[in-house]
């Protein structure tokens, strides 16, 4: 459209016509412009100036009515002082006229009260007319003349609050039975609403649409420079927004449906509805050449009390880090405290100790060299001695559920090292992944194990339980094929993301004896079953006296005869744990 106002040959364009072409039919002038940035051929309309003025609009009337109505004063006060003709219905009419701003019920449109319960008030031609008519229609424009339906330029529409109810329902502070639950719960799935919001969005070329109060500052500062009017590509990118919030609605409210509040795993749902909040643009992706987005809340779950912007590969080890440490209660009298550092998901140190500075230095020792650049995370508060001792190393994020205040200003020492305190676990049921051309939808993988079937040459001591218990846990959390040697529930070798089993047992003994680690008396355990005996023949040379594994393969009985034979323990699970 630029192009056309300066080629359009007006007085005062700077536009020199060379030799008339023709005319024709429709065209006031066809002339070859010299000054066009083209310089090709340019037909110059004689509706140029009406097609300009159909892609910029006056608002002239507004339809409002919301939920939430922090933020809305100053537009209907800019509204007024524009002289639109505002419509609006329940709390929101009221909420206008204290401001001493005349409106116009919408029951004056309709001829008819808000009915049902507030069900039904905005569900009727004379609303929905005004939104949807075109107005460079010639029929639309003569039928909403003959039923006197005038035209809404403006809809500020919001929905009732359905994932709040949710929350709020299903919380401990919640009175009331199921039934009062779900009658909470359905009463907030909004009708009339997201039919304005689409209606408004589908006709953008003639509509603005305001679907949520997060654009009301947008909005507003539209008004006080345009003066009420705005430009297609405005109301389309309005449109665009308005679009997505009604999905979000509509995907919550299939949820709610399909997936009852404490049901785990997938739900049968003929689709994959997901939709998350929140975007926040990453410096980059898993690599500088990639783009990168995380969608949530991260709030909800941690207060960052130092350093830079978690980057995209930060949250993938603090996701991991997190689920870890859920594995492992809060410190008690038996259990003691457990810190543990990860590196690219996988655990390279954990142990569980009984002060946090002594869980610290055990965790560390079981593989300094992998903690350098790690995520760290523990159960317990950290307290001046352990950070002292955490500071001498460089490392990207510390997450822990306390700081004492001496600790944290040693460790913010360094402007950039992110410290996180963990406020809560994610409440993810399920979780996801792209893959070829569609996703991957699978329940959690929560538990240690189904059963504790003692299939060795002899019973389990009461230390080799605990280390097991241990092992088994933390070879949950490391990539396939896995294997955790452990002693005194401290991790001193693993072997993770080998294509065989036995490479990540030779792994896990090198690492072991690289560090100077004795492995007599140590445990193993393996995130699958044992396909041959050689990893138990191996363990066994290497000094491991007792086995943790899921079972089910077809030759288990070769592992269990030679674990019988050599008077070692082993225990079969039940309970498999891959990870890819």
């Amino acid at each position: 459209m630029p192009l056309l106002t300066k080629c359009s040959l007006k007085k005062g364009y700077p536009t020199k016509p060379q030799r008339p072409l023709r005319k024709a039919p429709g065209y006031n002038q066809l002339a070859l412009c010299s000054s066009c940035l083209c310089g090709k051929r340019n037909l110059i309309f004689k509706t140029a100036t009406i097609q300009l003025q159909q892609m910029t609009k006056k608002i002239n009337a507004a339809l409002i009515s919301v939920f939430y109505k922090d933020g809305l004063e100053n537009i209907v006060k800019l509204l007024a002082e524009y002289g639109v003709t505002i419509y609006s219905t329940g709390g929101t009419q009221q909420f206008i006229e204290k401001l001493g701003i005349k409106c116009v019920p919408v029951e004056d449109l309709t001829s008819y009260p808000s009915i049902l319960g507030g069900r039904v008030k905005t569900l009727h031609p004379s609303v929905f007319g005004g939104i949807l008519g075109k107005r460079d229609d010639q029929t639309h424009v003569e039928e909403m003349k003959q039923y006197n339906i005038p035209e809404i330029d403006l809809v500020i529409v919001d929905l009732y609050p359905f994932e709040e109810t949710v929350q709020t329902v299903n919380s401990p502070a919640f009175q009331g039975g199921e039934e009062e639950k779900e009658k909470s719960i359905i009463e907030k799935i909004d009708i009339g609403g997201p039919s304005m919001i689409r209606g408004a969005a589908k006709n953008f070329r003639d509509v603005v649409v305001i679907a949520a109060k997060k654009d009301y500052a947008d909005l507003e500062n539209l008004l006080r420079e345009q003066k009420t009017e705005t430009t297609i590509e405005q109301r389309k990118s309005f449109a665009g927004k308005a679009f997505e919030v009604v999905a979000h609605y509509d995907v919550a409210i299939a949820k709610y449906f399909n997936l009852p509040a404490g049901q785990a795993g997938p739900s049968e749902s003929l689709f994959f509805l997901e939709s998350v909040t929140n975007p926040k643009a990453m410096r980059y992706g898993e690599n500088p050449h990639q783009s990168g987005v995380f969608y949530g809340d991260l709030n909800k779950l941690f207060d960052q009390l130092n350093g830079k912007e978690l980057s995209y590969n930060n949250l993938v080890d603090v996701d991991a880090a997190i689920q870890l440490i859920a594995e492992f209660p809060a410190p008690s009298s038996l259990e003691g405290i457990t810190f543990a550092i990860i590196k690219h998901t996988n655990v390279c140190g954990i142990a569980q100790r009984y002060s946090v500075k002594e869980s610290w230095d055990t965790a560390l020792a079981g593989d300094p060299e992998s903690a350098f650049g790690g995520v760290l995370v523990c159960n317990g508060t950290i307290d001046e001695a352990t950070a002292n001792a955490i500071n001498e190393i460089f490392f990207e994020v510390l997450i822990a559920p306390a700081f004492d205040e001496d600790a944290l200003a040693i460790l913010k020492s360094k402007k950039n090292r992110i410290l996180l305190q963990l406020k809560a676990q994610p409440g993810n049921k399920e979780m996801y992944k792209s893959v070829l051309n569609g996703v991957l939808i699978q329940g959690l993988d929560e538990g240690n194990y189904t059963e504790w079937k003692e299939t060795g040459g002899r019973e389990t001591t009461a230390t080799e339980k605990t280390d097991l218990v241990f092992a088994n846990l933390v070879c949950k959390h490391l990539k396939s094929n896995a294997i955790a040697l452990v002693k005194n529930r401290q991790l001193i070798g693993k072997g993770c993301g080998q294509t065989s089993r036995i490479d990540s047992l030779r792994q896990a003994v090198e690492k072991a004896k690289h560090f100077n680690f004795d492995l007599s008396g140590a445990v193993m355990a393996s995130d699958a079953f044992f396909p041959f005996n050689d990893c138990v023949k191996m363990g066994h040379d290497a000094g491991i006296t007792a086995f943790i594994q899921p079972g089910g393969s077809i030759r288990d009985n070769d592992s269990i005869e030679y674990c019988k034979q050599n008077n070692l323990a082993m225990v079969i699970t039940g309970l498999r744990h891959f990870k890819h």
